[in-house]
């Protein structure tokens, strides 16, 4: 359940990290698979609404949570993002399956104050539901101009092996 991060936006979907998570998984002899339930544009409130449906629809093992980069794009309350990913959290323990969170960053810009509640929050939810963190993935490639699309906000085909990369640790673990 992700954003346009996951979602692969401005890249061909197969040059995705989720894409290559999946080709990851194939190679293994588990018989795990990825389903890429991530939508551009997507705020907690937007994951949260879905999930209960995704949820039912593949019944999955492992949830990876992306969300929260547009909320604090648009500057929408810390607290409702905290609230969100909380219950997030919720449904995916209640369907029996293991919630895996991702913390997100947002540029200093938006003031000192909202930067530092923003960038708490993932580590807080994660803490206060007892889940796996997985830190700010991106953290590789956000500052490389050569690995960020022109937007400086969605990473290239080129920095996905390294978002990969970044949040395999995290999630083999689990498998």
């Amino acid at each position: 359940m992700g954003d346009s991060i996951s979602a692969g936006y401005g890249i061909q979907r197969e040059q995705g990290w989720v894409y290559l998570l999946q080709q990851n998984l194939q190679r293994g002899e588990q018989g795990w698979h990825a389903v890429n339930a991530s939508i551009s544009g997507e705020t907690t409130g937007g994951g949260l609404a879905r999930l209960p449906g995704v949820l039912a629809d593949h019944q999955p093992d492992i949830v990876i949570i992306e969300l929260g980069g547009n909320d604090g794009l648009r500057g929408y309350p810390v607290n409702r993002m905290r609230e969100n990913l909380i219950k997030m959290v919720e449904l995916v323990q209640d369907a029996g399956s293991l919630p895996i969170v991702v913390a997100m960053r947002i540029p200093p810009n938006y003031g000192a104050r909202y930067t530092r509640a923003f960038d708490s929050v993932f580590g807080e939810v994660a803490q206060s539901t007892q889940v796996p963190l997985v830190p700010f993935f991106l953290a590789d490639v956000a500052l490389d101009q050569t690995m960020m699309q022109e937007d400086g906000i969605h990473p290239t085909a080129a920095a996905q092996p390294l978002l990969l990369d970044a949040i395999w640790p995290h999630i083999e673990p689990h498998l």
